[in-house]
């Protein structure tokens, strides 16, 4: 009996989870604020060889609306292309690791022992990675690790270079790129009162960088590795927003792949696609509602 009383919330509590991505809590617009529905979004992405799907790292709606837009592309797949998952939340020298708990030849314990998980591990990305184990789909441990990103705050771009052959295969190819002046001005204008003290080569805005064009060349990798690939990537929304960041470096390593960008924000009144605040943050932009409780670290 209690176990079936288990299950039954087991299964209770998941019907709230992913009730919260109920289109009552999102509005899908395109890249002018135009309303659109799911389906059309979706046909419009599965033409693409690399969807970034870029999030508020604390959003719910948005956790739960990748997944569900993962598995849909997935299953629209099929056996036709590889589809693939890449994650801005695993680091490069990870990836053993990763790949062992999807084989099954580890337990999840010790997967998350050895992987740094974040924090919102366990809430907003475990049931992707269950899901591509499940499927056999391969997942791609993306990003830089942050011990390098943090040599590149303290000790500058160039630092990099006295790494060792193993260390720099955890990073983009060295000398990594610079950022473009559009981003430039974008993270500038983000990091508000010290914008004068930050020029395109500082540190913080080359630590930014490292992490754009190592998650790119991750994507890049993978499409080249895997004939008529597909990959979802997760991001946080500034790494792909205005198609920029990323995508910009994206360019770089596969000039030849077609890249889509969904960019997901939470905001009070999310009915209301303002022009001059949400106008080509992606090809798709997706409002969701604020006022639901944000994930916790």
């Amino acid at each position: 009996m209690l176990k079936i009383i288990s299950i039954i919330i087991v299964l209770f509590m998941n019907t709230l989870s992913f009730g919260q991505a109920a289109e009552s809590n999102y509005r899908i617009f395109d890249a002018k604020g135009n309303a659109i529905d799911f389906d059309k979004m979706l046909d419009a992405l599965s033409k693409a060889d690399a969807v970034f799907l870029g999030e508020q790292h604390d959003d719910v709606i948005a956790h739960n609306l990748q997944l569900k837009i993962f598995t849909a592309l997935s299953e629209k797949n099929g056996s036709s292309r590889k589809t693939v998952l890449s994650l801005e939340m695993f680091e490069r020298d990870v990836q053993t690791v990763l790949d062992e708990y999807l084989k099954n030849q580890i337990t999840e314990t010790h997967f998350l022992a050895s992987s740094r998980p974040w924090g919102n591990y366990k809430t907003d990305y475990r049931p992707l990675l269950e899901y591509a184990k499940e499927k056999q789909i391969d997942v791609v441990a993306a990003n830089a690790p942050r011990r390098y990103v943090n040599m590149v705050t303290r000790l500058g771009r160039d630092s990099l270079l006295q790494l060792s052959p193993e260390a720099k295969k955890w990073l983009a190819p060295l000398p990594f790129g610079e950022a473009s002046d559009l981003y430039a001005k974008k993270f500038n204008s983000l990091m508000g009162a010290q914008t004068d003290s930050i020029s395109r080569r500082s540190p913080m805005l080359n630590s930014q960088s490292l992490w754009d064009a190592t998650m790119a060349f991750s994507v890049a990798e993978t499409l080249k590795r895997n004939k008529n690939a597909f990959v979802v990537h997760l991001n946080g929304s500034f790494h792909t927003e205005n198609r920029l960041g990323i995508v910009e470096h994206l360019f770089k390593y596969a000039p030849n792949a077609k890249s889509s960008v969904v960019t997901m924000r939470y905001e009070t009144d999310f009915n209301n696609f303002d022009k001059t605040i949400h106008a080509d943050l992606g090809d798709f932009v997706i409002l969701t509602d604020a006022k639901v409780p944000r994930s916790q670290k």
